[in-house]
């Protein structure tokens, strides 16, 4: 039995205990790592720098790229070093501010996406009202409503969390700090002040999960009812990227938390822990440029000009 009073570091989960295998995950990370990086960084630039692109659906683009980039330099990067020098330790102020880092990136992107809905919603089935009810400063409002929101759950869910006694060791089985596997290590019973506030946060979720079908769902009423054919295939082409996005989040986080203990194993939960927690940000860039023409000619566009000046 340990006190949580007495715990400095927790041991985080390993991908592998040969040095070729820890070598190989550390290169595979640092490759996933590098192409979120210039993907959400290509976005962000040339969404900042063509003005062609200062519309709602940009700016909330943008802000989803940033927190995409946010949510993976919580993980990634410390996952790569601990491969690279062969140890398994965080700190305990290291793995707090794991755990609200990741909770507030996630938690905001989700809220963000929810909006996103809305936005494709007014666009599509309110055109007329578009730019009034989503001017600059109501995008402002709304995005800065998500932040605030990831800010304040990752608040309360990391001082509760870390606030409960640990009495079953320091091994975490998860290669970064999450709440579920730091609750295995607390005492029993106390953990039910943060199964309330999981319980309200799920319910939350529930709510904003709602919401995106039902939009979606008037959203291809709406298109289906559009009489030309080009004009249904612009319309399902800026929604359909941001449904990709959608679906990929939450089946691969609704799998990782809500599979049946009889399939549960080491290598599955850790492989469908890397899938919600590293490829959402890496592959959100792609799934958002493959699709939307406009991006696409302001990113060719930018990068010819830079060529052009060198």
């Amino acid at each position: 039995m340990i006190n949580s009073s007495s715990i400095t570091q927790f041991l985080l989960l390993a991908f592998a205990d040969r040095r070729e295998l820890q070598l190989l995950h550390f290169w595979l990370f640092l490759g996933i790592y590098l192409a979120a990086l210039l993907g959400n960084g290509l976005i962000i630039t040339t969404i900042a720098c063509d003005h062609h692109l200062h519309t709602p659906m940009y700016f909330f683009l943008l802000n989803l790229s940033l927190l995409d980039l946010g949510s993976i330099s919580t993980t990634v990067p410390r996952s790569m070093a601990n491969s690279l020098w062969n140890t398994r330790a965080i700190s305990y102020l290291g793995c707090a501010a794991q755990l609200f880092l990741f909770l507030f990136f996630i938690s905001a992107e989700y809220c963000l996406l929810t909006i996103m809905a809305y936005d494709r919603y007014v666009a599509i089935c309110n055109p007329l009202h578009y730019e009034t009810l989503l001017g600059s400063r109501a995008c402002v409002h709304m995005a800065a409503a998500a932040w605030g929101t990831g800010f304040l759950t990752a608040l309360l869910h990391t001082a509760n969390t870390f606030s409960l006694p640990l009495c079953q060791g320091n091994v975490l089985d998860q290669f970064f700090c999450e709440i579920p596997h730091i609750l295995k290590l607390s005492c029993s019973h106390s953990y039910l002040r943060e199964l309330g506030l999981l319980v309200v946060g799920v319910c939350l979720a529930f709510g904003c999960f709602v919401f995106v079908v039902v939009s979606y769902v008037q959203i291809f009423r709406a298109v289906l009812r559009i009489p030309s054919e080009q004009g249904q295939h612009k319309a399902f082409s800026t929604c359909l990227p941001h449904l990709a996005v959608v679906s990929l989040f939450l089946s691969t986080g609704i799998f990782a938390h809500l599979k049946p203990p009889s399939i549960s194993s080491p290598s599955l939960d850790l492989v469908v822990s890397v899938l919600y927690s590293v490829v959402p940000p890496a592959v959100n860039p792609l799934i958002y440029s493959l699709r939307n023409q406009e991006l696409k000619d302001a990113l060719r566009k930018m990068i010819t000009g830079c060529i052009l000046k060198q």
